[in-house]
């Protein structure tokens, strides 16, 4: 059994993707929405990191949409971006509770994304973790933590985010540790290394590569390659849902990296 491979980019307004480059030329910038979800099956919101919003907002963004699709979304910087995360019970609430419900099925993942100065803490963030709630409005959450500093590479940590259901986030950067222990009943990768001067973003053995770890996420395995802080205590076999955005790295390159992306897989 396999579960189902989403793949995306992060956000759809971005001036370099217009004008024949990803929009068709003169495209409305009111439809980029339409447009993106329609050549993709996922997008990263990253505004909701900076500010809240209304649920008419989330209920727009719902209805523009195709069956199917889904928006994952940055949870806000004032939940993760303090010294004691213990203390983030009150921001995390005002998160939940904006109107992200409206999306409905089409609610993916809430990605809870660390400093990369955010060091591992156990006790405080195993208190993190319990904050997280596992529903809202009657629909069930799924959360997913991207830290940033090496200090996260240790077993403990692995097996606080698999005792609590959470997934670590697996992303490929230049700049930061990557980490692809499986803890969630799904996958969530950051591919965040693309290149300029290619128009893909990542060459055609690199996509392919991805695909096949896609793949392999999706039956339940740990692909060979990555670093992992915990490997040998992952049974496996579990079919997982698997989400995969080309985010940051060469940004225009985005949506041609996707879309060659999904095609593989």
């Amino acid at each position: 059994m396999s579960g189902r491979i989403r793949v995306g980019i992060g956000g759809w307004t971005y001036e370099p993707w217009r004008d024949g480059v990803f929009f068709p030329e003169k495209w409305p910038e009111k439809r980029e929405l339409e447009y993106a979800s329609r050549k993709m099956t996922a997008i990263e919101v990253n505004g909701t990191y900076y500010s809240g919003f209304k649920p008419p907002t989330f209920a727009k963004w719902r209805d523009q949409t195709p069956d199917g699709f889904v928006f994952t979304l940055k949870a806000s910087r004032f939940c993760t971006n303090r010294k004691v995360l213990a203390t983030a019970e009150e921001s995390i609430g005002r998160f939940v509770t904006q109107g992200i419900t409206e999306l409905g099925d089409k609610l993916g993942p809430i990605l809870w994304q660390f400093m990369a100065t955010k060091k591992f803490d156990p006790e405080d963030f195993r208190a993190f973790l319990a904050l997280l709630p596992p529903q809202q409005d009657g629909l069930a959450l799924r959360h997913a933590v991207e830290v940033r500093h090496e200090s996260f590479i240790h077993p403990d940590f692995v097996k606080m985010c698999r005792a609590a259901g959470v997934a670590i986030v697996f992303a490929d950067s230049g700049k930061y540790p990557a980490l692809a222990d499986l803890t969630g009943d799904f996958v969530y990768a950051r591919l965040e290394d693309a290149k300029a001067e290619v128009e893909t973003g990542y060459t055609a053995d690199e996509l392919d590569r991805w695909a096949r770890v896609a793949r392999s996420w999706a039956e339940g395995h740990q692909p060979d390659g990555l670093t992992y802080a915990d490997r040998a205590s992952h049974t496996g076999g579990t079919a997982r849902d698997v989400f995969v955005f080309m985010i940051n790295g060469a940004k225009e390159r985005a949506p041609a990296a996707a879309m060659a992306l999904i095609e593989r897989v």
